[in-house]
């Protein structure tokens, strides 16, 4: 017993020793790493114009036209709906084209709506669906198809002022 007595003590030493030296470890240090980008891709916004647009006056007052409702977006997965996306749009315009806009916003609604389920089914709201880049690619489609229908003179860029996912 003389013996044994000191191993017993060692043991229970030694587990105490493992425990305090798991419990009180520091939490470990997380790396950042850059994710590569592919050539010619940056985190900046792109500009939204069309090259072909005419310049915009300086002495222009700016409106941003709320399109009323949100723009819900289903994601489908093997042909259920996955999540939602919700999103609410603004339209920057001058003063004088205020009311083309919005006595065109069904027509722009339509065509909003095609270009976000397009948008959707090619897996732009998967995974970081925020990312600068794919925001910049789906605003820079929304602006072609609004100046499409209003008119390049009426339509400067549009806004993405909320855009939330809900997952199912």
């Amino acid at each position: 017993m003389k013996k044994l007595l000191p191993i017993i003590v060692f043991i229970l030493f030694a587990a105490i020793g493992v425990g305090a030296g798991k419990f009180l470890q520091p939490a470990p240090e997380v790396e950042v790493v850059e994710a590569p980008t592919e050539e010619g891709e940056t985190d900046e916004p792109l500009p939204t114009r069309s090259p072909d647009q005419p310049p915009r006056d300086p002495d222009e007052v700016i409106e941003y036209v709320k399109l009323n409702n949100q723009f819900v977006v289903p994601i489908v997965i093997d042909e259920r709906v996955a999540s939602l996306i919700v999103m609410s749009l603004s339209i920057e315009t001058t003063d004088l084209k205020k009311d083309d806009v919005l006595r065109k916003e069904p027509k722009l609604r339509d065509s909003f709506l095609q270009v976000l389920f397009t948008h959707a089914n090619l897996g732009g709201f998967n995974g970081e669906f925020t990312r600068v880049d794919k925001l910049n690619s789906l605003r820079r489609l929304l602006v072609e198809v609004a100046q499409r229908d209003v008119g390049k003179e009426a339509v400067y860029d549009v806004l993405i002022l909320e855009i939330a996912r809900q997952d199912y």
